[in-house]
């Protein structure tokens, strides 16, 4: 009878949907925008083009996927998509407010970035290949973006666009493959298990 009362007590947990696909797909279209012109693509004021989707779709919804990461015990997910919620949140907040400049101080900040990129890579070695690969692109294209704060040179700013626009691409590429896996779709996409 005990063991009845206490497996009554306990509720059941809930199913709920992978929040990986929305978070990637947030972060993506942030990125990709940005990158798009850092890559000198389209003229445009930069960063400030950019803070809607900086605030609200690569921070917030992010930042949301990263708590519901922490419903599903997904440590790498949560942290991965807080951390970056939360560095769109930042990044869009100090250049709104005209906190950040360029130079040395951002060159520094893109390197940080690209070592909490780097730590997140080292911890994905036994997902997948597709996320593997999102990782390491991000981490190019902070390690570029830091050089060319650095250097100040605009053609190394352009690389680190089309780098960051590959890294949208795949990160693109992530989220459609989770909403597939989910069986909501006809196919699905290889992302290279590694585990």
């Amino acid at each position: 009878m005990a063991q009845i009362a206490a497996e009554r007590s306990e509720p059941a947990a809930a199913a709920v949907a992978n929040p990986a696909p929305l978070g990637l797909a947030a972060f993506a279209l942030t990125t990709f925008v940005l990158s798009v012109v850092n890559a000198g693509l389209v003229s445009s004021n930069g960063i400030n083009d950019v803070l809607g989707l900086a605030f609200f779709y690569g921070g917030l919804a992010q930042l949301l996927a990263g708590m519901w990461e922490f419903r599903n015990r997904n440590t790498l997910g949560a942290t991965a998509f807080s951390t970056y919620g939360a560095f769109w949140l930042a990044f869009g907040f100090t250049v709104w407010q005209k906190l950040l400049v360029t130079g040395p101080i951002l060159g520094w900040f893109m390197l940080a970035w690209g070592l909490i990129t780097l730590l997140f890579f080292l911890s994905a070695l036994r997902t997948d290949i597709a996320l593997m690969a999102v990782l390491f692109f991000l981490f190019l294209t902070f390690v570029v973006l830091g050089i060319a704060e650095f250097s100040g040179n605009s053609v190394i700013t352009n690389v680190a666009g089309w780098l960051g626009i590959v890294t949208a691409l795949l990160a693109w590429y992530r989220s459609w493959a989770g909403i597939l896996e989910s069986g909501q779709g006809p196919f699905r996409l290889p992302v290279g298990p590694m585990a």
